[in-house]
Order: C-alpha cells, then structure tokens, then sequence
C-alpha cells in the first residue's frame, strides 16, 4: 500500500478522537484500508476522509446505526447502478425529513412555552350557541393505544357514504375520558344535507345534532400546543361558574384535508356546558 495514514494522522485530518475512530471500526461503520496482523494497527487510505467525516455528520444528526449502514453500503455500492443510488438517497431523505418534524415541533415547542411564560398572553374564548345540524356520523369506542387510526377509518367510512367532498368541515364529538384515561367514547361526523344514500358503510348513521351552548375557541396551527387551547377553554368555563358535560367538541375548519400547510389549520374546540348551568 504505498499510501496510508496512520490512525493518529487520519485522527488529525478529519478531527475524529482515536477512540472514536476505533469505535467507528467496530460498528463497521469504517473500516481501516489496512490493519496490520502483528500488532493491529490500523491505517487508512486518503479516500477515506470523506467518508469518515460523512460519517460523523450523520451520527451528528442521529441518524441510526442501521439506517448508515443502508447508506454506506448503498454509496460504496452507487458506482455499479441507480439502485443503490436510490437506495441512498431514500435513506437520506427520510432522516431529513424526520429532522424537519423534529425542528418543527420544537420551534412550536418554544413558542408554546413562550406563551406560557407570558402573563399578558391570553387565548380569545367566548361563550356560544352552536346551532342545530344534520350529519352522517361514526359512533366507536376507542381502545387504549389505539392512536389515530380509528379516525381515520372513520374518515373513510364517511367519505364512502358521501360520495363527494362536503361543503362544510368535518368534527368530532369526544368523551372527557379519551383524554383523561387514554380511552373512551368518540363520534366523527360529516355535514349532510340529503339522506344517507343506499350502500353506505354499516357503521355510517344519521345523527342530529341539537342546538348546544359551549365555550368556545378558535385554534390556529398544528395540534402540537391544543392543550394551550383546552386550557384556555376550560378556565374560562371554569371562572364563570359553567359546568362542562362529559363531552367536548371539535370542528376542523381547515384541516390536512384541506391543506398540507399546518400553519394554516384552524381548528374549533366547543367545551359543551351543562343547559342547566349556562
């Protein structure tokens, strides 16, 4: 090999520690060009720079050991064919993408704690009367751990008996306790205008919804800080002496059926009150 770096000199040029070079070896993540079989030390080619330092940016990003390992073999691979190549773009775009949401929700994260720190900051809730409405709905019982795919079957049942997009938004009826415990019973339903049509989904209904008094909030953005708005909603009920039911409402006035934009969600939280106490 006419030429090689020791460890200690490709430590210097790449501004890697020795024990993170050694490290890098063992997790196969770089391996030396050349490791002498009498007394183990290892040496590196100049070719080699760039990769260790591509390296040390990824793990620098918290890309995961296995998603580098896809990388570097797709790159020490690339020469050959658009495969790997693919493949490594796919690797490199997806933790890109992971490190946009992860910013994102600490930019929102610190805006959020920001409001919270401000004692002037205060969120616009009224008192209102929703008004009476027609609607095809899916009534469910939510499991815990379920996540979010419920409502997007939901969704989807709904939107088979519809048939075509609404002009008014989508809600959502939900118990306290799917909040509180993680668990319990939610209704989502769709503005109807005509009758349910023949061949609708089994779990799809009509519903009425009756005229309701609620405390009411508009929220704008992604959900990452609802909870700012909740609180907001229930303090004011709170302070007026309005006793909740065991229900609260939301309308997705724009929402990612409408835009891929969340900045520009708005979201309706109605915390139902008792009739007897408004």
């Amino acid at each position: 090999m006419t030429e090689r770096l020791t460890i200690g000199e490709f430590s210097r040029i790449t501004h890697l520690s020795i024990r993170t070079l050694r490290r890098y070896h063992e997790q196969g993540l770089l391996v030396p060009a050349e490791v002498d079989p009498v007394t183990g030390y290892r040496y590196y080619s100049p070719e080699q720079v760039r990769p260790a330092q591509t390296v040390r940016r990824f793990r620098d990003l918290d890309l995961p050991l296995a998603d580098l390992r896809r990388f570097l073999e797709a790159e020490a691979g690339a020469r050959g064919g658009a495969a790997d190549r693919e493949t490594a773009r796919q690797v490199v775009t997806a933790h890109l993408r992971r490190l946009e949401d992860r910013l994102g929700r600490t930019q929102r994260a610190v805006e959020a704690l920001r409001e919270l720190l401000d004692p002037g900051a205060e969120r616009t809730v009224i008192l209102e009367v929703l008004p009476p409405q027609r609607v095809h709905a899916v009534s469910l019982d939510v499991p815990e751990g379920a996540g979010l795919d419920w409502y997007d079957t939901a969704m989807r049942d709904l939107d088979a008996a519809v048939g075509h997009r609404p002009v008014l938004p989508p809600g959502g009826r939900y118990a306290h306790e799917l909040f509180t415990e993680g668990h319990g019973h939610a209704t989502v339903y769709l503005p109807a205008e005509t009758p349910l049509p023949p061949g609708a989904p089994a779990t799809v209904r009509e519903l009425d919804l009756p005229s309701r008094t609620a405390v009411v909030a508009t929220h704008c953005g992604p959900h990452d800080d609802l909870d700012l708005t909740y609180g907001a909603v229930g303090s004011f009920a709170a302070r007026h002496g309005l006793r909740a039911q065991n229900l609260v409402e939301e309308v997705y006035l724009v929402g990612p059926r409408d835009t891929d934009q969340p900045e520009r969600w708005r979201t309706l939280v109605a915390w139902l009150t008792d009739p007897g106490h408004t």
